[in-house]
Parts: C-alpha cells; structure tokens; sequence
C-alpha cells in the first residue's frame, strides 16, 4: 500500500500494521489482504460484491478487522457484507471507511452489513468513516446496517464521522428477540455544506428487549443534518432514543424521535435536545487562558467524546 491508504487505514481502523487475528481489507475496489481464524471464516461472496463472515459457536475474545478505503477519483461501488455470529460469543468487529479525494469525481462507497447473531452471545461493532482531499470532489458514504439480535444477546454499536463527508445517509434496521439488547453510539459533525442523515428503527418484539440509541452531533459552518428514529415496543420491553446536537455559525440540525407502543407493557422514552454553545461555557474557558477559539473546539471536542 502506498502512503495515502496506510493513513487511511491508520485513520478508521487504528491500522499501522497488519492486525492480529481475522480481517479483510478491501482498497479501490479489490481485495487487498484477507486472513481467517480457526474460529473466524471470511469467504468472497459469488452473487454480489463482498464477503461472508461467519464466526464459531463459543468464539470468546477475537476481532475481526474489515475496513475499506478508497484513493481513486471517480470509484463508486456498493458491498454487502453478512456476519453469522453463533451462539455463546464474545466479539468485536471494526469496521469503517476512509476516502481520499483528490480528483473532481464523486468517491462512493455503500456498505450493507447485516447481522445474524445467535444466543447469549456478545457484540461489539465499531465503525468510523472518514475523508479528506482537495475538496473539488465529492465524497459520499451511505452505510447500511441490519441487525437480528438472538434471545440473551447483546449488540453495541459505535458509529463515528467526524471528518471530510460530503454527503451520507446512514440507516439503520433491528429487530431484537427476547432478553436480547441493542445499544448504539452514534457521533457526528458536519462542516461547510456537508450533509448527513440518520435513520434507526429498532423492533423489540421479544419479551424483555431493548435497546438505548443515542446520538450526538456538532453542525458547523453551513452543513445540515436530519436525525430520525422509530423505536417500536412490540412486547414487553424498554426502549430509550436520545439525539443531542450543537449548532454553530449556519448549521441546521432536524430531529425527527418517534416511539411507537404495540403491548401494554412496553415502556419508551425519546428525548431531542439543539442548541448552540452556552456563552457561559465559553467565558469560563477563556478565563483560564484559551482563545474563544480554543474554548469552542475544546468544548466540541468534550461533546462528542
């Protein structure tokens, strides 16, 4: 790999070597490096682009590592990739995508994951997106994710873009079986005329389910973005949907929370909080010695920590 993808992966993966145990990476379109486990099978889909990763029942304390980058001008693609994680595991999966556009083409890149998780099992996902470039092309990602969470299991998602991402929109699809859970992690900002959407709806139709989805984002310069969520309680269950964002200079931020109760015994919360920075928070800042500049970031900074 050249230097431009080696920073890419450093940026979305925290790559600066080939990590230990499963991963593919994927780079412009093709495969560049794949390992499996004993435990961890990655094979190359025959119907569509991407991969199938299928983990052992029982597999405790392994990761698997897929990340895509992207340094071409001009390269559009869409990849599905599936995870079958058996019963009795404990995982972590990173995944992400990173894009370095310096062309005038639009760079994309759809990824579809979608996840079979069986029971009592235990799965942490992390996923980061990330892109830079000259700013003459435009650089889109619109990932996609699935989830079915099996009885006993839990998922937990943390999603981050903060950088160089022209346009996304970013959806998200569960369904959770009983004493099953779904936590998720979101952080955004947005900066100049950048846009991003994100769409979660989560069914809980087991007894016992949940799921606790929150959100944070910063709005920056003349960007926009549009958060929506549907939690539909279809059992017993308890679901919780929070979206905070800070606006500054232009920045637009709509949040759009709904709940939606299906059993007499479903317990749903939504909460929306926008606004800009306290002047106050500033002011103290400042007083220790910082810039009103300085004072800003480290605030931003604090937020979407």
């Amino acid at each position: 790999m050249d230097k431009i993808q080696e920073n890419l992966l450093a940026e979305i993966a925290g790559l600066h070597e080939i990590p230990t145990g499963a991963y593919n990476i994927r780079a412009n379109g093709e495969g560049a490096g794949r390992r499996s486990t004993e435990h961890i099978e990655i094979t190359t889909k025959q119907d569509k682009p991407g991969i199938d990763i299928r983990i052992a029942d029982g597999t405790k304390r392994e990761s698997v590592h897929i990340p895509v980058i992207i340094s071409e001008t001009g390269l559009t693609e869409a990849v599905y990739n599936d995870f079958y994680i058996g019963n009795d595991c404990d995982v972590t999966i990173i995944a992400g995508c990173g894009i370095h556009n310096c062309g005038t083409q639009k760079s994309e890149h759809d990824g579809i994951h979608s996840f079979f998780i069986g029971e009592n099992s235990r799965v942490r996902y992390v996923e980061k997106h990330y892109g830079e470039g000259d700013g003459n092309g435009e650089i889109v990602l619109n990932p996609q994710t699935i989830v079915h969470v099996g009885a006993g299991s839990t998922m937990e998602m943390e999603t981050t873009q903060i950088k160089g991402v022209d346009s996304t929109i970013r959806t998200t699809k569960a369904d959770i079986a009983d004493n099953g859970s779904l936590v998720i992690k979101e952080k955004i900002m947005t900066h100049g005329k950048q846009h991003a959407e994100t769409d979660f709806v989560v069914d809980l139709n087991g007894e016992g389910s949940s799921t606790n989805v929150i959100s944070r984002s910063v709005a920056r310069e003349n960007s926009t973005q549009m958060f929506k969520s549907n939690i539909r309680g279809n059992n017993k269950c308890a679901g919780h949907s929070e979206c905070d964002a800070i606006i500054m200079d232009n920045g637009k931020v709509a949040a759009i929370p709904e709940v939606e109760a299906n059993c007499v015994d479903a317990s749903l919360i939504h909460e929306a909080a926008i606004g800009k920075i306290a002047g106050e928070q500033i002011v103290k800042l400042m007083s220790l010695g910082l810039t009103e500049h300085e004072a800003e970031e480290m605030i931003v900074n604090g937020f979407l920590k």
